[in-house]
């Protein structure tokens, strides 16, 4: 273990790219256990999970989040409203233009599986220290908000 008081060595940071990867193989198999159950893929939740936080989104929006063409992107919408979690509503001024809403059935998946995350990390926050429980929301805090400017 490094002085707390430099920053972390290459070999340091590769520690902590190992350690992500085992919380995602953790998490993630919790994730698509749930998904292929439902018949959903990745795409298809990050796009329902998008609705859910944050609304009605229109279709390039979508293409975009989806770093997908605009066809593309409608596809992965009507496989979602087929299942029905998710509508399609048309705005009233131009029909071309489609917004898309999380229904009740895809908003309680997405809640379900938040919970189960909530669980998972109640497990982990309680083998911390109450100090150690607000540096690692601290943290992750930070880490989102880096998330979220590069993929906005």
């Amino acid at each position: 273990m490094s002085d707390p008081l430099l920053p972390l060595n290459p070999e340091e940071v590769g520690s902590l790219a190992d350690i992500i990867m085992v919380m995602q193989r953790k998490f993630m198999a919790t994730l698509m256990g749930e998904l292929s159950r439902d018949r959903l893929s990745f795409p298809q939740f990050f796009l329902l999970g998008h609705l859910c936080s944050h609304g009605p989104t229109g279709m390039t929006r979508i293409a975009e989040l989806m770093g997908h063409s605009t066809p593309a992107a409608t596809g992965l919408v009507q496989r979602l409203e087929k299942l029905g979690y998710v509508k399609r509503t048309h705005e009233l001024n131009d029909r071309r233009k489609v917004t898309v809403s999380a229904t009740a059935k895809g908003t309680q998946l997405v809640e379900g599986i938040r919970q189960e995350m909530i669980s998972n990390l109640s497990k982990v926050k309680d083998r911390l220290t109450t100090e150690e429980q607000h540096a690692w929301l601290d943290i992750y805090k930070k880490i989102h908000d880096y998330c979220t400017a590069c993929h906005s």
